[in-house]
């Protein structure tokens, strides 16, 4: 089964890279991956500090996955995976698209500021020539029926 990889964060437009996945996985049979990384620098404190922080972070990303998973399933058919990751964003996201064959696609959402696209975009888009999938960049503004008109 072909999945779509989306990338989890407290980004507007994850909101939309998320409809974006679970509407074409619906379509087209496949499935959703959820990747949520939690960076490095969160947990330099001491041991103990780090690991209560670590905890809470993947406590604060479950529930976050929990809003959008129920939606998929409720409104899509689609029961999403949940995968969390420490460390840089953009080398944990292309070791889980190398980690995991049936990841076919990799879906970021565009923000829409004047400060551009959003880091991920960014920095992903350089590489995407050597990417072993192809990128959907699901701009951040477009309306949920725009979305379903093109999914």
């Amino acid at each position: 089964m072909r999945k779509f990889l989306v990338v989890l964060d407290d980004s507007r437009e994850c909101l939309n890279a998320m409809r974006f996945a679970a509407m074409r996985a619906a379509h087209t049979g496949g499935g959703v991956s959820i990747l949520s990384i939690i960076a490095p620098e969160e947990f330099n404190h001491w041991i103990g500090v780090g690991d209560i922080m670590r905890e809470e972070s993947r406590e604060r990303i479950q529930a976050h996955f929990e809003v959008f998973a129920k939606w998929m399933r409720d409104r899509q058919g689609i029961d999403p995976e949940l995968i969390i990751r420490e460390g840089d964003a953009v080398p944990e996201i292309i070791a889980q698209i190398k980690a995991d064959p049936e990841i076919g696609v990799l879906v970021l959402g565009a923000g829409t500021d004047k400060k551009g696209p959003g880091p991920l975009v960014t920095q992903l888009s350089r590489s995407a020539g050597s990417l072993p999938v192809p990128i959907t960049i699901v701009p951040g503004d477009l309306s949920k029926e725009k979305l379903e008109a093109i999914t």
